[in-house]
């Protein structure tokens, strides 16, 4: 499905900030790409947003813009708990589905997201744009390649700078988005983690929270997972690091090597020592942040185009289920097993 000039027709359910930053910006910047609708239950805010980005349809009721037929893809950037209630709806309705992580809060939503989407026919991919850096991507291919050997520990932070809310949102209830820092900064850097090393079996689980100044999720989060090959995965998050600037990073370790992002460094040992093999990555347009959001949505846009086939993120739903464990042991105060 495409408009006369073989575009593809999309419409973003949610206009806050990360639909207002990242997605609406870059979508119109995209010549395959013609952003037709927003859709906010504050109608007057997502009036405004259409104006300014000459943007010709508003909706405040996300079921009227995905039977309305002025578009083909939708982007989804609504608060957590929606996410797999308008992706279903989206599905149902014919259209191709970007939704913001998480697919769902629990893992049976994010299954039932898979199944719709299996029944449609259409493509859903979830907004994790950190596979998409050049520095993971070389991380993944030096661990795919064998080159720094069996991969025992993996460990990955995101440290956000410390700015007090000025008011809560659903962000800061459990019930709405799932959890706190761990759900929010926790679980990109969980899947990215998992993802390079395609997904392996999770054992165990243990976890320690911090909770939050004045709302009921966690601040900060410290979780361990042991593997089935026997190898560990470890995450520090928080959302109150004191220091002029956000960090985060992952690094591997291997029995021949190691490598890190946020810069890429890699390093093998060889015969006379420890030889650094960090490939040159050539700066490209903006920052990283931005360049990867953009090829995202460069593949989304040719996964729903046709251009090229993508599977569906069944891995989402083992992965909710760990994060389901990692909340569970924290609450109990012990190790639990998957």
């Amino acid at each position: 499905m495409s408009d006369p000039a073989g575009r593809l027709r999309i419409g973003v359910v949610g206009t806050g900030a990360i639909a207002q930053i990242v997605h609406l910006p870059l979508l119109k910047d995209l010549p395959t790409v013609e952003v037709q609708a927003v859709c906010d239950i504050d109608e007057n805010k997502a009036a405004a947003i259409a104006g300014r980005l000459d943007i010709p349809h508003v909706f405040d009721d996300d079921d009227e813009l995905f039977a309305s037929g002025t578009v083909d893809a939708v982007v989804i950037c609504s608060p957590s708990y929606l996410h797999h209630v308008h992706a279903i709806a989206a599905l149902e309705a014919g259209l191709h589905v970007l939704v913001e992580r998480p697919l769902a809060i629990s893992p049976d939503d994010a299954a039932a997201v898979i199944r719709a989407a299996e029944k449609a026919d259409r493509t859903v991919l979830v907004a994790y744009n950190n596979r998409f850096r050049p520095d993971t991507q070389g991380v993944k291919s030096f661990i795919g390649s064998g080159e720094l050997g069996d991969i025992f520990s993996v460990h990955g932070t995101w440290f956000n700078r410390k700015v007090r809310p000025k008011r809560l949102t659903w962000r800061h209830h459990r019930e709405t988005a799932g959890g706190g820092a761990f759900m929010d900064l926790g679980l990109q850097v969980l899947d990215l983690c998992m993802w390079t090393l395609d997904y392996p079996q999770v054992e165990r689980v243990t976890a320690h929270m911090h909770p939050g100044d004045e709302f009921e999720v966690e601040d900060a989060a410290s979780v361990l997972l042991g593997l089935g090959s026997g190898a560990t995965v470890s995450i520090q998050v928080t959302w109150s690091l004191h220091a002029q600037r956000d960090r985060h990073h992952i690094r591997v370790f291997g029995t021949a090597g190691s490598a890190s992002t946020h810069p890429l460094a890699v390093y093998r040992e060889v015969e006379h020592g420890m030889l650094d093999v960090t490939p040159q990555i050539a700066p490209g347009p903006g920052n990283a942040y931005t360049a990867s959001y953009r090829a995202e949505l460069r593949n989304f846009v040719a996964t729903a185009l046709g251009e090229q086939t993508a599977e569906l993120p069944r891995e989402q739903v083992e992965l909710m289920r760990v994060v389901r464990r990692v909340y569970e042991a924290a609450d109990r105060g012990k190790e639990l097993r998957l």
